[in-house]
C-alpha cells in the first residue's frame, strides 16, 4: 500500500504491509533488523504499541477511523511503550519520516493500493 499525507502533499511510504489479524499484529516488526526507507506497517485495529525486543527505532502515527493523525511518536527507540486510546490504527514507519515530511496531528492520510 501507498500512504500519502494529503494535508502536506507528501508520500510517507510506498510499500506498506497490513497487520490485520491477531497473529500479524502480535508479530509486528519483531524479528527484523531494520525497516527500509519507503516501507511501513499498518496495524489495524490498534491503539498501543511496544518496541520490546526490537533492534531499531521507528516513527509511530496513531490514526482515527478516517485516517486522520491523532498522535505522533517520533523516533521511538527499543524497549518502549506508547498508546493513544482514541486511535483506531497505527502506522509504523522508519525513524525520521515524521520529521522529514512535517507530519503533524490533524493531518489527513490516505492509504491506497500502489
Amino acid at each position: 500500500m501507498v500512504v500519502r499525507n494529503e494535508t502536506r502533499n507528501s508520500v510517507l511510504a510506498d510499500s506498506v504491509a497490513i497487520a490485520d489479524t491477531s497473529a500479524k499484529r502480535r508479530r509486528g516488526l519483531l524479528g527484523r533488523d531494520s525497516l527500509p526507507e519507503g516501507s511501513g506497517l499498518w496495524i489495524v485495529p490498534c491503539e498501543s504499541v511496544h518496541t520490546w525486543g526490537m533492534r531499531f527505532p521507528i516513527d509511530v502515527l496513531y490514526l482515527d477511523r478516517k485516517k486522520k493523525v491523532r498522535k505522533l511518536r517520533s523516533v521511538m527507540v527499543p524497549w518502549r511503550v506508547s498508546m493513544c486510546l482514541s486511535a483506531h490504527s497505527v502506522l509504523e514507519l522508519p525513524a525520521g519520516v515524521i520529521e522529514k515530511t512535517g507530519t503533524q496531528p490533524g493531518d489527513q492520510l490516505t492509504l491506497s493500493q500502489g
